[in-house]
C-alpha cells in the first residue's frame, strides 16, 4: 500500500502545473529578435517617414528663406541660410488671411458637426433595427461611394443655385451634410456594440432615441472622432466646390486664398509657401489633439456574464 502511494506521489510530482507552464521560458533563441534585426527595421521605418515628410519640410524651408536666397539652386539646400518670418508677416498683411481662416474654420466645424450627426442617425437603424429592405438600402448607399464627385457636381450646383445658396456658408456645406463612407463606418461601429447593453437600456425603459444617444454614441466615440477628422480634412482642403459656389472674396476659404495668393505673387514662391503653411497648421494641430481618441474601446468590458 505504501509503495502504491509513493508511486502516485512521484507521478503527481512530475505533472507540470499551470505556474510551471507560465514561467517556463522557451529554449529557442529565435523568439527574441536580434539587435541587428531591430536596427534594420527602425532604419527602414525612419527612411520611409523621412521620405513622406520631405515635401512638408521643403515647403517649410521655402517659407522661411529670405529674398536674397535662391530657392531654385542646385544642389538644393533644405536648411535656410538666413531664416526669417518676413514671408508670413507679408502674406498676413497683404491678404485677408484672418477672414479666410475664419471662413474655413466655420465651414469645417459646421460640416463635421452636421455630417457626424446625420451619419450616426442613418447608421443606427441600418445596424441595430430589423426592417424590410435594410440590406438593399445599405447596398445602395455604399455603392454611391464609387460615383466620382465630378459626375454629380453640375446637378448639385444647379440645385444649390435654385435653392439660393450660392455665395453662402450653407452652400459650401451642402454637399457634405452626409456621406456614404461615414454611414458605413458608423454602421460597422454600431454592429460591434454588444446587444446586452442595448437590452439592459430597453429594460430600464429607454426609448430607441435614448438608446442611440446614451448607449450607442458613447460606445462608438473612437469611430466618431475618426469620421470627424476625415470630414474636417476633406472640408478644410476642398478647393473645387468652393470655387464653384463662391464669387465674393469675403466668403473665400483658405484654399481659395492660397490660390489667389499664387496668382498675386506668381514669381515669389516664398509667399505662396508661407500661405500654404498657414493653411496646413490647423489640420496638423487638430490631428495631434485628437489622435489619442482614435483607439479601440473595450465596450464588452461593461458586460458581465
Amino acid at each position: 500500500m505504501d509503495n502504491k502511494a509513493s508511486h502516485e506521489a512521484r507521478t503527481y510530482h512530475h505533472i507540470p502545473t499551470m505556474n510551471n507552464l507560465k514561467t517556463k521560458k522557451p529554449n529557442s533563441p529565435n523568439n527574441t529578435p536580434s539587435p541587428w534585426s531591430t536596427l534594420w527595421t527602425y532604419s527602414i521605418m525612419s527612411a520611409i517617414a523621412l521620405l513622406m515628410l520631405f515635401p512638408l519640410l521643403w515647403l517649410l524651408s521655402t517659407s522661411l528663406k529670405s529674398p536674397s536666397e535662391n530657392i531654385f539652386q542646385y544642389p538644393p539646400q533644405l536648411w535656410p541660410q538666413q531664416p526669417t518670418l518676413e514671408n508670413f508677416i507679408k502674406v498676413w498683411q497683404t491678404n485677408p488671411f484672418g477672414r479666410y481662416l475664419f471662413n474655413s474654420t466655420l465651414i469645417a466645424g459646421l460640416t463635421v458637426s452636421i455630417n457626424v450627426l446625420f451619419c450616426a442617425l442613418a447608421a443606427y437603424p441600418l445596424a441595430r433595427l430589423n426592417f424590410r429592405g435594410r440590406e438593399a438600402i445599405l447596398i445602395t448607399i455604399v455603392s454611391t461611394i464609387m460615383i466620382p464627385f465630378q459626375i454629380v457636381m453640375i446637378p448639385l450646383y444647379i440645385l444649390t443655385v435654385q435653392l439660393g445658396l450660392k455665395n453662402s456658408y450653407l452652400g459650401v456645406i451642402f454637399p457634405g451634410l452626409a456621406s456614404a463612407f461615414g454611414i458605413f463606418l458608423l454602421r460597422q461601429a454600431f454592429l460591434a456594440v454588444p446587444k446586452e447593453l442595448e437590452e439592459a437600456a430597453r429594460i430600464d425603459g429607454c426609448t430607441e432615441l435614448g438608446i442611440w444617444w446614451h448607449v450607442m454614441i458613447p460606445a462608438i466615440k473612437p469611430a466618431l472622432v475618426t469620421l470627424g477628422i476625415f470630414v474636417f480634412i476633406g472640408s478644410w482642403s476642398d478647393f473645387l466646390w468652393p470655387l464653384l459656389v463662391l464669387d465674393r472674396p469675403e466668403y473665400y476659404t483658405l484654399p481659395l486664398g492660397v490660390a489667389n495668393l499664387a496668382g498675386t505673387f506668381s514669381l515669389d514662391w516664398r509667399l505662396v509657401a508661407a500661405g500654404s503653411i498657414i493653411s496646413i497648421v490647423p489640420v496638423l494641430g487638430l490631428f495631434l489633439l485628437l489622435q489619442k481618441y482614435i483607439v479601440p474601446t473595450e465596450t464588452a468590458a461593461g458586460v458581465k456574464g
